[in-house]
């Protein structure tokens, strides 16, 4: 698999390897407690950038080619309250999640580590969603939507809601017209209404394909959406902030 080369690939291994490790520890854990038998050798908890994790044992090759997870996280398994451990196991995953992501990012400027940090500041981390201090928010994903192709008019209408606060007016901007120019968009803060609440949610331009007219968007809830911009416009569902 190629390694992720700029901050929207970046984080996006980030968020589906978070993901992975979300789910060993809270929807999985039964099945990731009795993986991490302490009578077994040192094992690790990976969060894979599919979004599936595994309790493993350490790469053989020194030095790895990623970061390496918390080694030996089953030895300490019946020596501590379910909880406790459970909860270090996610604070060790969150710095895992952090190493690889900025090695990763290695060859980033300042600006685009400023902004892969920001990218993932904006979710919550696992031992936050583990404890209870928040929420892992779902995808606000298109039903329906071809694999790869930004969502219509009909996919966003019966998308899930929004879990977010939405607004009931748009703030101040302006409507990006349909077919109109792009060049306002790139890195633009905007607000796009969803039929289906009649609200509008903020969100953060991160990619712009000025090609096939398409934009990579972050809510502020940390879910990301790619979005068709002239079927959106057609609507006048996308409002530009100013």
């Amino acid at each position: 698999m190629e390694a992720p080369r700029t901050v929207e690939d970046v984080f996006d291994n980030f968020s589906a390897r978070r993901d992975g490790l979300i789910k060993a520890l809270t929807t999985d854990v039964e099945d990731f407690y009795a993986q991490c038998d302490p009578d077994k050798e040192n094992l690790c908890l990976y969060g894979n950038p599919d979004g599936s994790w595994e309790v493993q044992l350490p790469a053989e090759e020194v030095p790895p080619e990623l970061p390496e997870p918390a080694l030996g996280i089953n030895f300490a398994r019946d020596g501590m309250q379910r909880k406790d451990w459970l909860a270090l196991v996610a604070v060790h995953s969150d710095a895992w999640l952090m190493a690889v992501a900025f090695y990763y990012g290695a060859k980033f400027d300042g600006k685009e580590r400023e902004k892969l940090f920001k990218h993932i500041n904006s979710l919550p981390t696992v031992y936050e969603i583990l404890s209870g201090k928040a929420v892992n928010k779902p995808k606000a994903k298109a039903k329906g939507a071809a694999a790869g192709q930004p969502p219509g008019k009909k996919a966003r209408e019966e998308a899930a809601p929004m879990t977010a606060m939405g607004l009931k007016k748009p703030s101040a901007g302006f409507i990006q017209p349909p077919e109109g120019d792009l060049g306002a968009l790139n890195n633009a803060q905007i607000e796009l209404f969803w039929p289906d609440d009649g609200m509008w949610y903020k969100a953060e331009v991160v990619s712009l394909n000025t090609r096939n007219r398409s934009a990579k968007v972050l809510y502020a809830t940390g879910d990301v959406e790619t979005l068709s911009i002239d079927e959106i416009a057609q609507e006048g569902h996308l409002n530009v902030c100013t």
